[in-house]
């Protein structure tokens, strides 16, 4: 059965070669790389024609929320599975809830408003969403990830995203993966496109967080926190 709420914590970090390297062994001998390896996941994300939304999450507020939509790959077939998302963050806490449904159901739902057969209160809050905000595609992000699990805590995740690119044309699917490398010139230089992600989830209320310091070597910033669940 298909997940479609998730609620968690997420820290992320924008990785140098040497950094990813180090990491991803010392990780190797406590996690597992999950059952696909590396897969490309492709995105696009919704916004208001003043990019309302984005601006608003730059500002770092208590509360911000997105609207994505997403497959793993790119889709070429109007029955390929594609995901509708909506993210909200609060306090530090990430909720997100998505409905799955294919490229199709995706295109009927959002040209001519037809209800897919995963209809249902996820959908009825995207609804509201759309009527309060008005949002259309705006970008469209594309990267490669290898995610890894703890066999001791499933709720832990580290995953890892290479080859970040980006457009803003041809803002559909089914248009293919291609796109503008997200760091250029001397950004390429000094700082690989990897972008790591450290996900706990928030199964129990009584769980507690506390920081613990992961060392990053041969770097100015000796050590980075994020945050743990014990």
């Amino acid at each position: 059965m298909i997940q479609t709420t998730f609620q968690r914590y997420e820290k992320k970090y924008l990785l140098t070669p040497a950094q990813y390297q180090w990491i991803f062994q010392q990780l190797q001998s406590r996690m597992q790389v999950d059952e696909y390896g590396m897969y490309p996941i492709c995105s696009i994300y919704f916004d208001t024609d003043d990019y309302r939304l984005i601006r608003a999450s730059l500002e770092k507020p208590v509360y911000k929320e997105k609207l994505r939509l997403r497959s793993y790959g790119a889709p070429s077939r109007m029955e390929d599975p594609v995901f509708l998302e909506l993210k909200k963050k609060y306090k530090g806490v990430v909720y997100k809830r998505r409905v799955d449904m294919s490229l199709g159901e995706c295109r009927d739902y959002f040209d001519y408003g037809l209800r897919p057969e995963s209809d249902g209160q996820i959908l009825h809050e995207i609804d509201w969403f759309q009527q309060l905000w008005k949002t259309s595609p705006k970008v469209f992000l594309r990267y490669d990830r290898i995610a890894l699990f703890s066999p001791e805590d499933p709720q832990l995740r580290v995953t890892f995203d290479h080859n970040l690119c980006w457009r803003d044309t041809q803002l559909q699917l089914s248009c293919g993966d291609w796109g503008h490398p997200l760091l250029t010139g001397s950004q390429r230089d000094h700082i690989s496109r990897s972008l790591a992600q450290c996900r706990f989830g928030c199964a129990a209320s009584s769980t507690t967080q506390k920081p613990f310091r992961l060392p990053f070597p041969n770097t100015d910033t000796a050590t980075k926190t994020i945050s743990s669940r014990k």
